[in-house]
């Protein structure tokens, strides 16, 4: 297994939260999936979890080298748990099809956040941990 890039973001939770005062439903439905909004409405931080989820999706699009462009959604990137909490990635559209070009077969991320910031770390690697 090789690392293949790194992407990293911070995002300040106030920012995420005039977003979701200003734009309501229109802002997370564009930004962020079902299961996402699932995920952030189980627990009472719910600006923490989007903002965490938030700066995932950019850390991500760092790694791949494109920012958020051209045909990319947010929801393209989807980041959900694993039975024991661990965050996970989903990717699809745009975002796997350019994963797949850089040879990238899985997504390693980490997401830590409190009342003011959020922080993500994402590295990409050429195979699946699974498959070692």
């Amino acid at each position: 297994m090789d690392i293949i890039a790194h992407g990293i973001d911070l995002v300040d939770c106030p920012r995420i939260e005039q977003m979701v005062e200003r734009h309501g439903d229109r802002f997370v439905n564009r930004i962020f999936t079902p299961a996402e909004q699932a995920y952030a409405g189980g627990h009472k931080n719910v600006i923490e979890r989007y903002a965490g989820r938030f700066a995932a999706k950019e850390a991500i699009l760092k790694l791949i080298g494109t920012g958020w462009r051209g045909k990319i959604k947010w929801t393209d990137i989807e980041v959900t748990n694993d039975a024991a909490g661990r965050p996970e990635v989903k990717l699809s559209g745009e975002v796997q099809r350019i994963a797949e070009q850089l040879k990238i077969k899985h997504v390693s991320i980490s997401i830590t956040h409190t009342a003011n910031f959020a922080i993500a770390s994402a590295v990409a690697l050429s195979q699946s941990h699974e498959t070692e």
